[in-house]
């Protein structure tokens, strides 16, 4: 398991699915968790299940897709815990819908949101990282930002757009020990893919050779690694974690 005694670490989207299994395992690891989302039941559901287990973290609310509320979570964030040195970019929503027939709205939110949304939150969070000179930024991206897929090119623009940034920004911020890496999840059992029917769900395990989804856990400790001093000679990466549906560079 990673070593994070004493990181101090951000998890968008951290009330349920990957985001609450990212914010688990970097608990787990020995990190303090903010944990940010809208729903502030759920997640205050997930800091208690993290306390159960002797671990520490916080909730936040924070709307990814408004400015002044990005603004609001990083500033409480920050004057909690003075600093954030890992962040975890996972926040995200779809709007599917073949692209004749796409609202702009449905192009914008998505794009707004997993996209701009990210990038807003790691500019408001960047500085104490640039100062203290160490920091871990993983976006949270997706096996169709490298593919494509019909019907959602507005989310797969949201997700490649993340690797893009990733790369770009870890150009920008490596001579200050801070690496930026991307976590590029499969086909992944989550409240989100839980809507697909059984026949899309068959035309997915036909396209991954290891045969099954993959869990929630799976992806955060792919992150728990990225996150901790053995990842510190990567970044600029994107980590498929996708059982093989998607091989490549």
């Amino acid at each position: 398991m990673a070593n994070l005694q004493g990181r101090i670490a951000l998890v968008t989207g951290a009330s349920q699915g990957i985001g609450r299994a990212c914010a688990l395992e970097l608990a787990r690891a020995g990190a303090t968790v903010a944990l940010a989302a809208r729903n502030e039941t759920k997640l205050g559901a997930v800091a208690a299940e993290i306390e159960a287990e002797g671990g520490q973290a916080a909730a936040f609310a924070l709307d990814i897709a408004g400015e002044e509320s990005i603004k609001a979570a990083a500033k409480a964030v920050i004057d909690r815990y003075g600093k954030v040195e890992i962040l975890i970019n996972n926040a995200g929503i779809t709007r599917d819908g073949l692209m004749l027939r796409m609202k702009r709205a449905d192009w914008d939110d998505v794009l707004g949101t997993n996209l701009t949304g990210a990038f807003l939150l790691t500019q408001a969070l960047l500085s104490p990282m640039l100062k203290n000179r160490w920091g871990r930024i993983i976006n949270i991206s997706s096996v169709v930002g490298r593919t494509g897929q019909a019907g959602q090119v507005n989310y797969a623009a949201s997700k490649a757009g993340l690797i893009g940034m990733t790369r770009s920004l870890a150009r920008e911020v490596a001579s200050r020990g801070i690496t930026v890496n991307a976590v590029a999840p499969g086909y992944i059992e989550t409240p989100m893919t839980a809507v697909l029917d059984e026949k899309q769900r068959a035309v997915m395990m036909a396209q991954i050779p290891l045969g099954r989804p993959g869990t929630d856990a799976e992806i955060a400790q792919a992150v728990a690694f990225l996150a901790s001093d053995a990842a510190g000679y990567i970044t600029g990466h994107v980590l498929d974690v996708n059982g093989g549906m998607f091989m490549g560079g």
